[in-house]
């Protein structure tokens, strides 16, 4: 028995040499009977090995060892947040962070972390150098040099002896946590004023005695919080959680060694609390892994048709040699490469899912255009759709010349076509008259029957819904996606992680690369003046408008009035606009006229579509082209140098810093679209990238996708291995997997496919 109770004999001096004990048995006296016992057995365990002999420091250890909880008093995963003694409002608190279960604090991880095992110390510190210090409050007042400022000043004496005078400005709402003796841990700027020095305080931080071990003394986490609520709460949340959930790792020891990875509890316990920069290393390792292997198995399980089968075709050696012989030049080592990769994928008994990308003139179209035929000697029907009409004409053109000669029957199908041409066609489609048939939506119409499609090749597919996908590939054929846009592997591997990744990354011979040229803003009449020598000499332009803070209605104005602008400024010029607000059939017919030199220079805003073929274009122009990322400015580069012309982009800034300079630079300096795309994920991260946000890529807490290619195909081969064997995650050592996978995913739909 205590007299006044294990609390009261945890705050007097006895208490001091155990922190951890007293963490542990905080709150005990509002504790139920079993919970008492468990927390009784913890602590004594920590005692025993507290007790055992240990070298000696400067400083007492911070270590923290997960203790060992009396059965029946652990906690799932899945448990409510209310379970956790977090103190009143804690669990509102965490509620209000996106914080409902354990498992949500578990993996709550740290945005940053502070070594605070040595503080530094303060005679050594520069003017301007940011710190952290940890001391007592010694002093405190507040002044109002002017009317409508507050400032409060404190006084600090840091363990060593030393004082600090540290500021606040404008905050009177710490001032509550600024009382004398209370202990802080300020983080901030040093300002020296002769011997004394002073911080700019940037976070503040109270310890209490019960906090020592989690917030001084070690390597501590900060995470991401708000108004009302302390790291020190965070700290507490985390540990207790630690404490009460089993770490039972959903990551069999074999695939653990073979990827060299910690296991799961060292893990979680380095994230949050970590012993060293070796544990904190493993930790992160650890979790930036998993978090990619979920984010790949959900995207294989999500497409679904990963698993399924497909077709099987011969896909002979000698058919691929007469395709490449009818064509009128010779194959890039890239295409050969690539149509490899899918001739091994069309003679498998799975479907084939893959990703083509490479950039503008690359040649995808020819090697889809093989792909296409070798399914056509197979017995089968082949199908091409692309987002616009405009495309599905340009490649319909194209895979006649491909494919005509082969005595390959190549059909159109697209909505501008009267009722008459549709019936008819489908007709022919359904009947089996037609080889290969290239549409747009059109394709997905519910009485657009195939007689027997063996491949679909879609142009693009990011613009297109899940859905429209799916109705074309009902019947299960081999999937084949094309993409202009270049983007990083790692970001592909992500955004489509339930597709193959094939790159042609060679540029056909005798190409002229665009000359591009970075002006300022200042020197805009120099450059339509040059636009003006190339309408002369018989060509064409392009001007584009940069986007305007997401608004059409703006955007549309502004090209409206560059437009006029131009008519004065070029009176010789025919000039048309094109932009969002037009329909499809509208901008459609205002690009047939353009590809028909109906008129010589097209302002458009961003809508220009990906692909659009228009020869006699040699001048592409960018207004405002800080406004725009690197592999977007890339893409409209990309609209001019399709015929034999040497041809050249303008980008115009009308922002002159260093730092923007520097960036478009990159564009004037390289036309290798995956250079540009890794240095645009690199400048400006995954998010941001144009169509991402869209891909069903989930915030990666930890990942760093400029730099993590290796460790997402790691991942990947493991999602793909694991789905090989056990498709449904059923077997009993899965379990665990299973279970933080329908976690981890937030839709009620996605978690019904497994």
């Amino acid at each position: 028995m205590v007299a006044g109770g294990v609390e009261k004999l945890l705050a007097s001096a006895l208490g001091n040499p155990f922190p951890q004990v007293r963490e542990i048995l905080g709150g005990y006296a509002g504790l139920e009977l079993p919970k008492r016992e468990a927390a009784l057995r913890s602590a004594l365990q920590l005692l025993e090995t507290s007790s055992q002999p240990a070298r000696r420091s400067a400083r007492p250890a911070a270590r923290i060892a997960p203790p060992t909880a009396a059965p029946g008093e652990r906690l799932p995963p899945d448990a409510e947040v209310s379970c956790l003694d977090t103190g009143p409002g804690g669990a509102r608190k965490l509620a209000s962070l996106g914080l409902h279960t354990l498992r949500d604090v578990l993996h709550a991880y740290p945005h940053r972390h502070e070594d605070r095992r040595a503080l530094p110390d303060l005679a050594e510190v520069e003017e301007g150098q940011k710190v952290t210090v940890e001391g007592r409050v010694v002093a405190k007042s507040r002044r109002s040099p002017r009317p409508g400022m507050l400032v409060i000043d404190v006084t600090l004496e840091t363990p060593s002896g030393g004082r600090v005078k540290a500021t606040w400005f404008n905050q009177p709402w710490v001032e509550r946590q600024l009382r004398e003796g209370a202990r802080l841990v300020l983080t901030g700027r040093v300002k020296r004023f002769g011997r004394s020095v002073q911080l700019g305080v940037e976070h503040l931080e109270t310890v209490d005695g019960a906090q020592d071990s989690l917030s001084t003394g070690r390597i501590v986490g900060v995470y991401d919080s708000k108004e009302g609520i302390s790291q020190e709460f965070l700290r507490r949340a985390a540990f207790r959680a630690l404490q009460a959930v089993p770490l039972d790792d959903y990551l069999p020891a074999h695939w653990r060694q073979k990827y060299g990875l910690t296991d799961l509890g060292d893990a979680l316990w380095g994230i949050h609390f970590p012993e060293d920069e070796a544990q904190l290393s493993r930790a992160h390792a650890r979790l930036r892994f998993d978090e990619y292997l979920f984010l790949e198995l959900r995207m294989l399980l999500q497409g679904e048709d990963a698993v399924l089968q497909g077709k099987r075709f011969e896909a002979r050696g000698d058919d691929i040699e007469r395709f490449e012989g009818a064509l009128p030049f010779r194959m890039t080592n890239a295409q050969r490469r690539v149509l490899l990769e899918i001739t091994d994928d069309m003679r498998s008994e799975r479907q084939m899912a893959r990703l083509v990308q490479g950039d503008v003139g690359s040649g995808k179209t020819a090697v889809a255009a093989c792909a296409l035929y070798l399914a056509v000697r197979d017995g089968y029907q082949g199908a091409l759709m692309a987002p616009t009409e405009i495309l599905a004409r340009q490649h319909y053109s194209n895979l006649v010349g491909y494919l005509g000669q082969l005595d390959v029957r190549v059909g159109l199908l697209i909505g501008a076509m009267g009722a008459r041409q549709k019936l008819e066609m489908q007709t022919r489609i359904a009947q089996g008259e037609v080889d290969v048939v290239v549409g747009t939506q059109a394709l997905i119409q519910e009485n657009v029957q195939f007689d027997n499609l063996g491949l679909a090749v879609i142009d693009e597919e990011h613009r297109f819904g899940v859905q429209q996908r799916r109705k074309l590939l009902a019947g299960r054929p081999d999937v084949l996606v094309m993409s202009a846009t270049p983007i990083p592997r790692s970001l592909a591997l992500t955004a489509y992680g339930d597709l193959e990744l094939s790159i042609i990354d060679e540029m056909p011979p005798g190409r002229t690369p665009i000359e591009t040229k970075l002006i300022q803003d200042t020197h805009r009449t120099q450059a339509y003046g040059f636009v003006m020598r190339q309408i002369r000499e018989g060509r064409q332009a392009f001007v584009v408008t940069a986007l305007i803070e997401e608004n059409e209605n703006l955007e549309l104005l502004a090209a409206t009035q560059l437009a006029d602008d131009l008519k004065t400024i070029l009176p010789e010029a025919r000039i048309d606009l094109l932009h969002g607000r037009m329909s499809a059939a509208e901008k459609d017919h205002v690009m047939e006229r353009f590809r028909a030199r109906e008129f010589d220079l097209l302002v458009s805003t961003t809508v220009i579509e990906v692909g659009v073929d228009v020869p006699n274009a040699t001048v592409m122009v960018i207004e405002n082209a800080e406004r725009f990322g690197l592999a977007q400015l890339h893409q409209l580069r990309g609209r001019v140098g399709r015929g034999s012309a040497q041809s050249y982009c303008v980008l115009i800034a009308g922002e002159h810093s260093k730092k923007t300079r520097q960036r478009l630079g990159i564009i004037e300096g390289s036309t290798d679209g995956f250079v540009i795309a890794e240095a645009d994920l690199k400048l400006r991260g995954p998010g941001e990238i144009r169509g991402t946000r869209q891909s069903g890529i989930p915030d990666l807490r930890l990942a760093d996708l400029a730099n993590d290619t290796a460790i997402i195909e790691q991942a990947r081969e493991l999602a793909k291995h694991i789905l090989a064997h056990d498709p449904r995650l059923e077997h009993p050592r899965l379990q665990y997997l299973r279970a933080e996978l329908q976690s981890r995913s937030h839709s009620v739909a996605f978690r019904e496919v497994i």
